[in-house]
């Protein structure tokens, strides 16, 4: 009995820790950055909670490495086929996954405070580049572009201030694309500072 009411208070503080930390990367970094996907935010808690739960339940089990990997492969498999999933929100479900397979097994072998520092360099490390990536980020915008005298590399700046002035912002570069020349017209991508 002594060692069931250990496991449980085992499980309810790491759970505990492990919950807290997937708030402050999902509620408190992606979410504040992210305010419309709010679908995304319930997957990251439930996939960070089923992945906790099944993957304490599995610690006490010997598995080998190949089962392991195979587990995570399932769970690339089941990543929304029907909805491609942009890769920054990707890359928070692994966050998501990663966190809660590193706060459940980590066992007696690996101290409170080396889980601690990993946990909060997670945490700090998402936020950093969160913070960097909003403050970096450019739009991409593709337009067909009538003018075809203006794509030639001598009036470049005249093609630059005429799109300028039809979007509206600066551009900090642009690319030209597909040219069609029965309809007289050409495919640019533009880049602009968010």
């Amino acid at each position: 009995m002594m060692n069931l009411s250990t496991e449980l208070l085992d499980i309810i503080i790491r759970f505990g820790f492990n919950i807290s930390v997937i708030f402050i990367i999902v509620k408190l970094v992606y979410q504040r950055n992210h305010p419309n996907n709010l679908d995304f935010v319930f997957t990251y808690f439930m996939f960070n909670t089923l992945i906790f739960f099944f993957a304490f339940s599995l610690a006490s089990i010997k598995i080998d490495i190949g089962f392991a990997f195979g587990m995570f492969a399932v769970f690339a498999i089941l990543r929304y086929r029907t909805d491609p999933i942009p890769i920054k929100e990707m890359t928070y479900l692994f966050i998501a996954i990663a966190v809660g397979v590193i706060n459940a097994l980590s066992g007696t072998q690996i101290s409170y405070g080396v889980l601690l520092f990993t946990n909060i360099t997670l945490i700090i490390l998402t936020y950093l580049l969160e913070m960097y990536w909003q403050r970096n980020a450019l739009i991409i915008r593709v337009v067909e572009y009538e003018i075809i005298d203006n794509i030639k590399p001598k009036n470049h700046e005249k093609l630059l201030l005429d799109l300028e002035s039809r979007i509206g912002m600066p551009i900090l570069r642009f690319e030209i694309g597909r040219i069609n020349f029965l309809r007289d017209t050409v495919r640019i991508s533009i880049y602009c500072r968010d």
